[in-house]
């Protein structure tokens, strides 16, 4: 470069006739001359101007203007110093240096500027292009006479409208029209209507109004200041029988899967490059308020775990081994939910008709448990009533007692009305301005077709009777009266008396009367292998437990000693060899299977005495500690032993 600008500013063949001082000359202006052809001669006076250069720039004094060169093309004002002729030289080395360093940086940006034009220049195409394609698009016509017609079937459809169904005419609109729940609404609210509601699970038999109950106390809820729940607090409803889990994870309504278009397809825009997009499940639709999943005992147990996790973060989180977070056409919502999860924050509500001990334990452990009752035919007439004042009809007298006797769901009793309700609408029907009348044959009408048997027969009486006792039973929420009936006859020979039992009672149940044989002799004197002893359970009903062992006791000793057993009086509680009345399960739905019966006194264990409230039901509870106690209570005309 330095060898350039000798050239340009010497000329090699007339060097010799000018003088140093007319050399230096001839060299700084040709200095100026290149400035002011990289930046302009414009630019170079107004930049001598703001450097206080401009005097020393027109100067005749070579150093001067050497100073005026270092200013400008330094850009430095704070030089002052006029250089000597013996400077100059080195001086103007560096100024060429320096321009040189200029001209390239100025070669650099003009091809970086011409690059910038050239990809603007693209990047404009490319934008008009898309401009012209949504054009197209929004001037396309995707719709034909076909599609049009279809459209307007549709809307023609949309304008029919049915009113709504009996059943949710008849569901109860408020709290207090559940009926038979008292205890069990009062507990549900308490643990939902609260700054810090909890997860429940709720048991109960079919039909009582476990889900109703839990849609209202959340509508209750929303009302309340100090509760967590929003006014769009949403109630979330599935069937646990209907959740499955897909090993593979391709699928999960619950919980929420992930959608990967290389095997299931997807949105076109996403499809095409291959992006893989969450699906949140129930549990985010349920983000805020309650997720009610009935019957929660029949979920998959790999579910119930999973949802174990949900529960625990308040969160889902997906996964796809297609998913690339450094792709750019990621849209931000998938990168979000990839990459932070599903909001999952609600209460679990599950509602089940099993036991207790067919639920996970790790879901029971995070759940607060509230037990429905099973209703009574009063409880059921009520509703029956209830009904039919929401219907608008007339109802003969005696038509809830009646419907009481073929269901214990109320439930089914709205069904029985409402079927009954359109066979009336039927009969009636010339006779449009009158009031609707359900009477007894449109209820026996509805029980024929539907081959409806009655649930409960009245089996108790004030009768007395000799080798019959009503035992009790449990099957999952609902007791039961078991009629246990024994005869006894001499044995042929002495001491090689039969027993006869049931086959189809149970091992426990035939355990139950060998206790009862100790018992008999020790009680008695008797010995029954001096008899031949046929026990029979009517109907031929299974018992899984021990509870008949009391009831079993007494017939035993009715049949031999020939003492008379109230009809009006059930009995249930295990009985040791030594004579002890023993603890029992399901006392509390067993009171209610006495109660349909008819039964008006109940014996229970003393130790179960703190599992039922005196008078449930309107039942004479009588506790007691041994077998001579219960005894007492059981035959006629025997005084009660003390306590």
């Amino acid at each position: 470069m330095k060898d350039f600008f000798n050239k340009f500013l010497r000329k090699e063949p007339a060097a010799s006739k000018l003088t140093a001082d007319d050399q230096l000359k001839r060299q700084v202006a040709a200095v100026y001359g290149l400035l002011s052809g990289i930046l302009g001669s414009e630019k170079v006076v107004l930049k001598a101007g703001k450097l206080d250069a401009l005097e020393l720039m027109r100067s005749e004094s070579v150093p001067e203007r050497v100073l005026a060169l270092q200013k400008l093309v330094f850009e430095d004002p704070t030089v002052e110093k006029v250089p000597s002729y013996e400077e100059i030289p080195t001086i103007l080395e560096e100024i060429e240096e320096e321009i040189a360093d200029l001209m390239a940086r100025r070669a650099v940006e003009e091809k970086i500027e011409k690059k910038i034009v050239e990809k603007m220049e693209e990047r404009h195409q490319e934008y008009v292009r898309e401009i012209k394609m949504q054009v197209l698009k929004e001037e396309q016509n995707v719709e034909s006479p076909q599609t049009l017609k279809k459209f307007a079937m549709l809307e023609k459809l949309e304008q029919k409208k049915l009113t709504k169904s009996l059943m949710e005419l008849l569901r109860p609109a408020s709290l207090a029209e559940i009926v038979g729940q008292e205890r069990a609404v009062e507990s549900l609210r308490a643990k939902l209507a609260s700054p810090y509601p909890q997860h429940l699970i709720v048991y109960g038999p079919p039909g009582v109004g476990k889900t109703t109950a839990a849609r209202l106390v959340l509508e209750e809820a929303k009302r309340l200041q100090f509760t967590p729940f929003a006014d769009d607090s949403p109630f979330i409803e599935v069937d646990g029988t209907t959740l499955r889990w897909d090993p593979r994870d391709m699928t999960n309504p619950l919980l929420g899967s992930v959608h990967d278009p290389i095997y299931q397809g997807a949105r076109k825009d996403l499809a095409e490059t291959g992006v893989p997009e969450p699906k949140p499940g129930l549990v985010t639709d349920a983000h805020g308020g309650i997720l009610f999943i009935d019957e929660i005992g029949e979920m998959d147990p790999m579910l119930q775990n999973k949802l174990l996790k949900v529960l625990e973060d308040k969160r889902v989180s997906f996964d796809s081994t297609y998913y690339d977070s450094t792709d750019p056409n990621v849209p931000k919502y998938i990168k979000k939910l990839f990459e932070e999860g599903a909001p999952a924050d609600f209460i679990l509500i599950g509602a089940t008709t099993r036991d207790a001990g067919d639920i996970n334990p790790a879901v029971r452990s995070r759940c607060a448990e509230i037990y429905f009752e099973p209703l009574t035919p009063k409880h059921i007439e009520e509703i029956v009533y209830n009904a039919a004042v929401k219907l608008e009809v007339n109802i003969d007298s005696d038509i809830p007692q009646l419907i009481s006797e073929y269901t214990i769901e109320g439930r089914k009793a709205i069904n029985i009305l409402a079927d009954a309700y359109g066979l009336a609408l039927y009969r009636e029907s010339e006779q449009s301005n009158q009031a609707i009348t359900i009477t007894k044959e449109d209820i026996y009408g509805v029980v024929r077709v539907s081959r409806l048997t009655p649930f409960v027969n009245q089996k108790a009486s004030t009768a007395l009777e000799v080798g019959k006792v009503f035992g009790l039973g449990v099957a999952g929420y609902l007791g039961s009266v078991l009629e246990i009936e024994a005869v006894a006859f001499p044995a042929p020979e002495k001491g090689k008396g039969r027993l006869r039992f049931n086959d189809t009672a149970g091992s426990m149940a035939k355990d139950s009367v060998f206790n009862a044989a100790a018992v008999v002799r020790k009680i008695t004197g008797e010995d029954m292998n001096n008899y031949d002893i046929h026990i029979n359970i009517i109907g031929g009903g299974r018992i899984d437990g021990p509870s008949a062992g009391t009831a079993i006791l007494a017939v035993v000793i009715s049949a031999i000693t020939g003492r008379a057993i109230r009809q009006d009086v059930a009995v249930t509680g295990e009985i040791s060899i030594q004579g002890k009345v023993k603890a029992v399960g399901g006392v509390f739905e067993k009171a209610y299977g006495a109660r349909q019966a008819g039964i008006t006194t109940l014996v229970i264990p003393a130790e179960n005495e703190q599992d039922i409230a005196k008078g449930h039901l309107g039942l004479d509870i009588r506790p007691v500690k041994t077998a001579e106690q219960a005894l007492a209570i059981l035959f006629a005309g025997a005084e009660e032993a003390s306590a």
